[in-house]
Formats: structure tokens, sequence, C-alpha cells
């Protein structure tokens, strides 16, 4: 069985200065074997902190600059006889500034992303993404879409943020999305406590 902790828009430093402080306990308590990050990592010591913990593999994002050209924009991968693609899930500069204009308008629609993430990844089995800040773990037509939110912020206030768990064993693929509780985002500071009850800043 191979254990993998997927990761996806740290945001660091632009909208957070530190990772959570939930994530890297709970990637250890989870004992993942690989760390998967889908984009939007901003600064390479994301990547070094979290090699602490598991080998890590990453794709670039939209707002990955320190990584040009270091990082590809697509990984691929066959486990357990699974095909899988690793990619942010921006698309093409086109797709991403007609994406802004839909969303303006439409909000979150995910049949737009998952235009543009079949569209990169081909016929693979497991296609895991970032980008839209919304976790996803859903079938559709015969292949897991996997999107393990955002470990920094949700596209919205509601969205708590999280990270992902894929276990490949003997041919299948399970996948879980963790929320990140009990710290929030101010001032580009993580805030201890519940719903803005807030007792200690990270």
């Amino acid at each position: 069985m191979l254990k993998v902790g997927v990761i996806a828009d740290t945001h660091i430093p632009d909208r957070a200065q530190d990772l959570h402080p939930g994530l890297i306990p709970a990637l250890e308590t989870a004992g993942v074997d690989l760390i998967l990050h889908a984009g939007d990592i901003c600064l390479p010591d994301v990547l070094t902190q979290l090699e602490k913990v598991a080998p890590v593999q990453a794709v670039r994002g939209n707002r990955d600059w320190f990584f040009q050209p270091s990082l590809p924009w697509i990984l691929r991968y066959e486990w357990e006889g699974i095909s899988v693609a690793l990619v942010h899930g921006h698309g093409s500069l086109w797709q991403y500034s007609w994406d802004k204009v839909q969303y303006l308008f439409k909000g979150y629609q995910f049949y737009r992303y998952h235009n543009v993430v079949t569209g990169e990844a081909g016929s693979a089995q497991v296609v895991i993404f970032g980008h839209t800040h919304t976790p996803e773990n859903r079938h559709v037509e015969g292949r897991l879409l996997f999107n393990p939110g955002s470990a920094c912020h949700g596209v919205r206030r509601s969205v708590i943020p999280s990270f992902g768990i894929l276990q490949f064993d003997n041919g299948q693929v399970n996948g879980e999305i963790r929320r990140l509780e009990g710290w929030k985002l101010t001032g580009g500071r993580w805030v201890e406590g519940v719903h803005g009850n807030k007792t200690r800043k990270k």
C-alpha cells in the first residue's frame, strides 16, 4: 500500500507567513510515504519543511515564479496499476483569464475546472489538482478528480484549510479530505482559536 499526502496552494508568503501549524503534525500522524504539492507553493522553503516528513514532489502553479523552470507543469505516475496525473489546474493564460471573469459572475463551478484538468491529464485515472482552494473528491466518468483544497485558506470564508490523503492498494485508490481546524489567518499570521476566538498567534 502507498499512502500519499496531497497539498495545494500554501501561498507563502503572499497570503500566509508560515505553513498552517497543524499541517506538519497531521502529515506525520497520517504516516504518509510521499507528499505531492499541486502548486502555488510560492517559496522553496515550503518544500524543504515538507521534506522533513516524507519525500516531496511538486508541480508549478500560476504563482510559482521562484520555481521557473525547475518545476514541471505536470507529473505522471503509475502506482498499484493506477495512472495518476498531478497538475495545478489553472490551464493556459486564456483559460486562466476567462475563468477569472466567469468566477466574478458565477462563482466556483466544478465543471469549469473539470474540463481544464482532464484536458491536461489525458487518460489518467486519478487527476490531482489545486488552484480552486475548494476540496474535491469525486468520481467522474470512471476517474477520480481529487483536489485537497488549500492548506492556507478556502476560496470562501466558510471553507476551512485542508489537505488530502490518497491510498493506493492492490489496484484500488481511496481519497480523503482532512480539514485543518483550530487556526485562522489574521493579517497573514495564524491565530489559534475557533470562529475568531483568538488566544495566541504563531
